[in-house]
């Protein structure tokens, strides 16, 4: 019976011949390189760039390694026998005693237990493997090293597929590696399943739950055994998939990269026993410790070796002639081979402070081979798993794209690969989307092994519906790193790095400095419909201006406010909110725009809903203006402190007033007067005032040049102008039932007549509603002259003018009082009318100045 224990134990030592030489590689490696640089891992945040072939095991030492160890498991009185031969002996004796304990049975065959190898296929693989490494002596060291330690590890699910399947007949000229990869990966024609088919079908909330908490369970009872791990973590799981997904959780969530061992600061973990009892490993331990797990619940497995570009991986480095640096699986489900990286699904490591960052990533789960070789290149082009297998210098080549990129649903139209080289100045990367997505990129110039971070305005970003387009704008010749950093659409949370490119710019685009763009995006955001704006054809273009002035205009779904903001280097904000004019409507927004300068401008624009005054303002788009010539002189900027609502607009409307004569919110006369008109249909009390910046105190104030007309519904503001100019009248009314005036619009009165326009005589209250003043429209009189006065004061029984002498107005067929007034040498003429028939007391409806003679020009 000893010798039957010690034939068993011997030939389970040979099964899990991986892990004796994995922990072989590990103390050979830590032997030889205490003092050594560090090599590329691919799951660190920052990468050394001088790399150190390590001393590694030779053939000879790995043959003798194994046999001392069969010798430490032979009986006492054998030991002095070759191991090979006690190996043979020892496994017929364990064929003779299971026979033979077969005979004692009912008769019936025994069930042969899954993933049970015959001794005959055990030897018979020993010896097959030493052969192997005998005509592979020729390799590169690394890949023969991690080649002999997968195919050691897999050796007998291999040889069982092998019995199970149709026979393969590869060439006798492959290497023997090549031979066992094609019959292992020989499978009916059938289609593998998606990743996200494959993680849709099953509902995998219970198999998590159970293997978090049976992990924590195990752990907290110190059991560290494979089989009793993988035992208890897979207990109700019904099909190779939910086992798996329960090993896949269980590595994620129990093991931590082996930081101090892979910076040379404590000793290597590597076996797996070891790896599950210290909570940590590199990524040889994740891989080793997922084939065992695998191997207990009877799930095919494979350790696959090559290159992996992590985190810290930096572009255009070559792996031409180096060490393969990284280690993961390929399982075996439903026929087809699938990958998976349970390091990269841990987590990641910040170099800077030596720690581990726990961040479970389900996407290096079964992941589809046409995504994985973006960032996996395993020694052996059969592990790709792909139709057609790229070679190594393709795989340098290609865009590294971060799990985020997938999750968000990201393809890449342009470039195919990380590298692009700019022609005339400038080049361009862009990207599909299939949902609403936010991006941020950032611009690094690389000098010597230092990186300098350039200023966002390097990049014209833009981002519609279905892409997103960058175009890159270097200031000098270089070389330059891009990354690109993105974030599901309307959320507020954090950017993640999604993919990388390498710029080259042999020769700048001269080009004028553009404006900063604190919000990325040039045009019309992709959120703007869902604030409420509808598209439009401005995007990351410049929009040429050949003069100052230019009018944007923004159709909308429902009403909304605007808020403008308008960026030049030579222009700060006093100025800069004096170039702006914003007109709002119910189904479009409109922003006039001055340009004093020449060079680019950043037009930003936010919106909010009208109703809704406690929201905040979103910025809906970003337009990049470029004035070229004739721009706008500083003393023609629009007038300080206009409101947000120029011309007429929603607040207008809500008041009542409608078909103004003027449309827009500008204004512009050549001869020096106009006239505004529009209905005025819920009657309100109308106000203006009319404000310009002035050099010098005025003779009369502005308000005198402002007249109201009210014929029935009809509201006429007459303005005449002292002096060319810009000026602001602010329209103002209030009902009946309010005691405040409430701002309506303002409009913009652009004047650039010489002419001085003398002010309109000054009205009164008693000046009422319907009264109208037909001449003299001037409020200045000539002295000691006749003036000719005519005006209709609806229900005025007598209307006089009062000058030096009082003269009574006569009233007309047309119901307009007239007469001619003698000014001599009053300063003051008035005019008074009488509401009621037999009283005496007559109201001042407004008052003219008379210029005296030393005013006479």
């Amino acid at each position: 019976m000893a010798a039957v224990l010690n034939a068993h134990h011997i030939l389970k030592g040979l099964g899990d011949l991986h892990s004796n030489a994995n922990h072989l590689l590990c103390n050979a490696e830590d032997d030889n390189n205490n003092n050594a640089e560090i090599p590329e891992d691919p799951c660190l945040l920052t990468v050394k760039q001088t790399y150190l072939v390590k001393q590694e095991t030779t053939h000879e030492e790995r043959i003798k390694g194994l046999q001392t160890q069969a010798k430490e498991h032979q009986p006492e009185d054998t030991q002095t026998e070759d191991s090979t031969t006690t190996i043979w002996n020892i496994s017929k004796k364990l064929q003779s005693a299971a026979l033979s304990n077969n005979s004692n049975q009912t008769g019936k065959a025994m069930p042969k237990p899954k993933g049970s190898v015959s001794v005959t296929a055990a030897k018979s693989s020993v010896f097959e493997k030493w052969a192997a490494m005998d005509r592979d002596s020729q390799r590169p060291l690394a890949k023969r090293q991690l080649s002999d330690e997968s195919r050691a590890r897999t050796s007998r699910a291999t040889k069982k597929t092998m019995m199970r399947e149709e026979k393969v007949q590869p060439s006798p000229a492959l290497p023997a590696s090549q031979r066992e990869n094609m019959a292992t990966l020989a499978r009916p024609r059938s289609r593998r399943k998606l990743q996200k088919e494959l993680l849709s079908r099953s509902d995998f909330c219970r198999v998590d739950a159970h293997a978090v908490k049976t992990g924590k369970e195990l752990k907290s009872k110190k059991i560290f055994s494979v089989q009793a791990i993988a035992q208890a973590i897979t207990e109700g799981a019904s099909t190779d998939l939910e086992r798996l997904r329960a090993i896949w959780i269980w590595l994620c969530h129990n093991i931590e990269y082996d930081v101090t061992g892979y910076l040379g600061l404590t000793e290597k973990v590597c076996s797996p026993e070891r790896v599950i009892e210290t909570g940590r490993g590199v990524c040889c331990g994740y891989s080793s410790l997922c084939l065992q797990m695998c191997k207990e619940v009877g799930i095919e497995c494979r350790e696959v070796g090559g290159h992996g570009k992590g985190v810290g991986y930096r572009q255009g480095q070559s792996y031409q002639n180096t060490k393969s640096s990284h280690m993961w699986n390929a399982v075996s489900l439903e026929g087809h081979w699938y990958l998976l990286d349970a390091c990269w699904g841990a987590g990641t490591v910040d170099m800077d402070n030596k720690a581990f960052i726990k961040r479970h990533d389900d996407f290096y789960f079964l992941t589809n081979p046409e995504d994985f070789i973006n960032c996996h290149c395993p020694d052996e082009e059969e592990w790709q798993l792909l139709e057609s297998p790229i070679k190594l210098e393709e795989f340098e080549k290609r865009v590294l794209k971060t799990s985020e990129f997938y999750r968000l649903g990201l393809t890449l139209i342009h470039p195919r690969h990380f590298s692009l080289i700019t022609e005339n100045g400038e080049s361009s990367i862009s990207v599909g989307i299939s949902q609403p997505v936010d991006f941020t990129y950032q611009i690094s110039q690389r000098s010597g092994s230092e990186q300098k971070e350039m200023s966002s305005s390097l990049g014209l970003l833009t981002i519609t519906q279905s892409s997103m387009k960058l175009r890159l704008l270097p200031p000098t010749a270089g070389t330059f790193d891009i990354m690109l950093f993105a974030r599901p659409g309307n959320t507020s949370g954090l950017f993640s790095w999604v993919c990388s490119f390498l710029l080259e710019c042999p020769e700048p685009k001269p080009a004028e400095h553009l404006p900063e763009n604190p919000y990325l995006c040039w045009g019309i955001q992709q959120t703007a419909e869902a604030l409420g704006v509808k598209s439009c054809t401005y995007g990351s273009e410049a929009i040429l201006l050949k003069s100052g002035t230019f009018e944007l205009v923004l159709q909308t779904t429902r009403p909304l406010m605007m808020l403008c903001e308008l960026i030049h280097k030579d222009l700060d904000k006093t100025l800069s909110k004096r170039c702006l004019a914003t007109q709002t409507e119910m189904d479009k927004l409109t922003c006039n725009i001055l340009c004093p300068y020449i060079g680019y401008y950043r037009l930003s624009v936010f919106v909010r809903d009208y109703e809704c005054a406690g929201d905040s303002f979103q910025n809906a788009g970003n337009f990049l203006l470029h004035c070229t010539s004739n721009p706008v002189n500083l003393n023609e900027l629009f007038p300080p402190a206009l409101s947000n609502c120029c011309g007429p607009g929603i607040r207008t409307s809500e008041a009542g007033l409608s078909k103004f004569s003027h449309q827009g919110a500008i204004v512009s006369t050549q001869q020096g007067k106009c006239n505004i008109t529009f209905q005025n249909q819920h009657n309100l009390d109308l106000h203006a005032i009319l404000t310009k910046e002035q050099r010098k105190v005025p003779t009369y104030p502005l308000s005198r040049y402002i007249f109201f007309t009210h014929n029935g519904t009809k509201v006429t503001i007459s303005i005449t102008l002292p002096e060319p100019g810009v000026y602001k009248l602010g329209l103002y009314g209030k009902s009946t039932s309010s005691q405040d005036f409430n701002p309506l619009c303002d409009f913009i009165i652009q004047n650039s007549s010489e002419n001085a326009w003398p002010p309109f005589p000054c009205p009164y209250s008693d000046w009422q509603k319907g009264s109208v003043l037909l001449e003299p429209r001037s409020g200045l009189l000539e002295p000691l002259s006749w003036v000719q006065f005519r005006l209709k004061v609806p229900g005025a029984h007598r209307v006089s003018a009062l000058a030096e002498q009082r003269v009574d107005l006569q009233l007309n067929k047309s119901r307009v009082w007239e007469g001619e007034v003698f000014t001599g040498t009053a300063t003051k003429v008035k005019l008074a009318a009488n509401q009621e028939e037999n009283s005496n007391q007559m109201a001042i409806l407004m008052c003219f100045d008379v210029l005296q003679p030393q005013n006479e020009m």
